[in-house]
């Protein structure tokens, strides 16, 4: 494929990417604006409200100051200026898998280095225009951060996905010098690095599933208390709409919540609150309906709940333990070593206590002044936990002796002695 056609093809992913996320913020608004105020010119608006949810999804923390109208609305002096630092990761979530595929497509056209440097470029020069043209005095944000943030998730998502499919199919650059660098380690080492990240691939994204599935049980269980809440705000039909489509933002922000509840250090909804498996104590938190499926008490059993990374751990490690040693019985001479296991099954704990510790700082942050400042998992205590648990699964899985597969050469073998 021509470098002008990857560069164009890379060029219009990111394009579209922004244009996806931008544009299925600014849709929602400008309806609800014409229903409620008709045709009002609002660009002034709309548009700046939109730039700054999106940045918002992109982590970028966001000053709100109402304070020229905050005896209007009935707000205290000391609530009329924050920030707004917890993201709706639904939207940076999908500018982040869209890269992913957009990498791994550029690995076929055997320059994904240059489609990722046109992404980059076009990814920033739409960050650069939105955050230009989205000027005004109630939100506002770090123009480094609107304009970095956006483009790093993009470039990461899409890295991620070159080095994914780059690994096996090859690059002609970087990747394959490292690629061969390991070759060189013999087959008792060569395949740690895709072995640590398949199975901590395991752990993170299965619990990241566990989550979704305690979230999907805690709504159905929990429904007549949402349902009071949404009674409590007492919207129309109209601010119920903008308050589900506003929550529906946050899914992904929550499942990493209910992930760190899962693991044990539960999550927090506000300074000096928590919420895990322990014990739940909250004071008073902010009237919104999906806040319903928060647990009010505790229970032994809820501990069990540590099980889950330690049982992903575990799968992982079966996963990885199966492969492992296929490849040694081609290609190894004796019994399997320990020490290339045990470095497997502490990589598995690692990279899976990372990957967690930067999901749970990523959708931590301020919803408001005063004790709302903090709101999410620490990230600390979410990383180092994972990563026990899944060391205590994946170990006992990698160190655990398993009969040796049976190979091409020992059937042959055996053919020839029953002839």
């Amino acid at each position: 494929m021509k470098p002008i056609t990857v560069a164009a093809l890379a060029a219009l992913d990111a394009l579209v990417a922004a244009a996806v996320g931008l544009v299925g913020i600014l849709a929602p608004l400008t309806i609800v604006w014409l229903v409620l105020f008709g045709d009002v010119d609002a660009w002034g608006a709309l548009w700046p409200a939109s730039v700054r949810i999106w940045q918002l999804g992109h982590l970028v923390p966001v000053h709100i100051d109402v304070t020229d109208v905050a005896a209007d609305l009935n707000i205290a002096d000391d609530g009329a200026s924050f920030w707004l630092g917890l993201p709706p990761l639904l939207f940076g979530a999908f500018t982040l898998l869209f890269a992913v595929r957009s990498g791994r497509r550029a690995v076929s056209s055997e320059k994904p280095w240059l489609a990722l440097g046109a992404a980059t470029i076009v990814l920033a020069g739409i960050a650069v225009a939105a955050h230009l043209t989205s000027d005004n005095s109630v939100a506002t944000a770090s123009t480094w951060q609107g304009i970095a943030f956006p483009v790093l998730v993009y470039a990461i998502g899409m890295l991620g996905g070159i080095v994914h499919d780059a690994w096996n199919d090859g690059d002609g650059g970087p990747i394959d010098i490292v690629h061969d660098y390991v070759d060189g380690w013999g087959p008792a080492w060569r395949e740690i690095p895709a072995l640590v990240l398949r199975g901590s691939g395991v752990v993170v994204v299965g619990l990241a599933g566990a989550a979704g599935l305690l979230f999907a049980g805690l709504v159905a269980f929990n429904g007549d208390d949402i349902i009071a809440l949404y009674e409590v705000a007492q919207a129309d039909a109209v601010g119920a709409t903008v308050i589900t489509f506003g929550q529906l933002a946050f899914v992904p922000t929550i499942l990493v919540w209910l992930g760190s509840w899962l693991a044990g250090p539960g999550f927090a909804i506000g300074t000096g609150t928590a919420v895990s498996p322990s014990g739940t104590s909250l004071g008073v938190v902010p009237g919104i309906p999906i806040f319903g499926i928060l647990p009010d008490g505790s229970s032994g059993w809820m501990l069990l709940s540590a099980l889950a990374p330690v049982a992903l751990g575990a799968f992982g490690g079966w996963i990885v333990r199966r492969t492992y040693a296929r490849d040694w019985a081609f290609d190894g001479d004796g019994s399997e070593p320990y020490a290339p296991r045990a470095a497997i099954a502490a990589g598995i704990a690692i990279c899976s206590g990372a990957a967690w510790a930067l999901l749970a700082a990523a959708a931590s942050g301020s919803i408001g002044p005063g004790r709302l400042a903090d709101v999410g998992a620490d990230p600390l205590a979410v990383g180092i936990t994972v990563g026990l648990e899944a060391l205590v699964g994946a170990g006992i899985l990698m160190i655990a002796p398993l009969p040796k597969p049976v190979t091409e050469g020992d059937w042959d073998a055996l053919t020839d002695d029953d002839d």
